[in-house]
């Protein structure tokens, strides 16, 4: 069931941005082992454009098998390998976990983690998150801190650990999209744009120890 080497993958990208992550994209499989897939760079549909994918980073992934049928799965970033060309390592999917049936759940939790935030201005703010994955987070807006779409903002995140250990993470984010609530309040959709692998890293730990919290009630 597994897709071989040099079969396309057509590839789909987390992101709070809509409009990016309804993009596709083609990539192949250069080589693979036990638990990855090593694949190329992948190429926007119907361009040349590469897509730099990150260290963490959600993927949506189908492939087509002889018979004409699409086979799903979801997965992430693991690393990198320099061959001839840049290879991008992704997490080979359980059995199981490869479907007839598209599924777009990427790894977003539900999550109430306290964000302090710094404006261009210097103006400065603590908000609540609502959600959270690897490749941004939704918080709650705040009437400290006035945003606009495009708007970049310095974050510190407090990150809380099921062995009681906290990390704060710091990255670069941008206003993606603003969505006000029939309470009136707001929701403010927020994509990393500087983040370290590392930083992310500690995010991905967090939202698979969320979803381990989920299956288990």
């Amino acid at each position: 069931m597994y897709p071989k080497i040099n079969e396309i993958l057509h590839i789909q990208i987390a992101s709070a941005d809509e409009k990016e992550e309804s993009k596709e994209y083609k990539s192949r499989i250069a080589d693979l082992d036990e638990h990855s897939f090593l694949i190329e760079v992948p190429m926007l549909q119907g361009s040349s454009r590469l897509k730099r994918l990150y260290f963490g980073e959600e993927l949506s992934i189908y492939y087509m098998t002889d018979d004409g049928v699409r086979h799903y799965f979801n997965t992430y970033v693991t690393g990198f390998e320099e061959d001839v060309v840049r290879l991008v390592r992704i997490r080979k999917p359980l059995p199981d976990d490869i479907s007839k049936i598209q599924r777009r759940s990427f790894l977003r939790v539900h999550a109430n983690l306290e964000l302090a935030i710094q404006a261009e201005d210097l103006t400065r703010a603590v908000a609540m998150t609502e959600d959270i994955g690897g490749g941004g987070l939704s918080i709650y807006g705040e009437p400290k801190l006035t945003v606009a779409e495009g708007q970049k903002l310095n974050c510190w995140l407090l990150i809380p650990y099921r062995n009681s250990t906290i990390e704060h993470v710091a990255f670069e984010a941008e206003v993606v999209r603003i969505q006000k609530l029939e309470s009136g309040r707001q929701i403010c959709m927020l994509k990393f744009v500087q983040i370290t692998d590392s930083e992310r890293q500690k995010i991905i730990k967090f939202c698979f120890e969320r979803q381990l919290d989920y299956r288990a009630k």
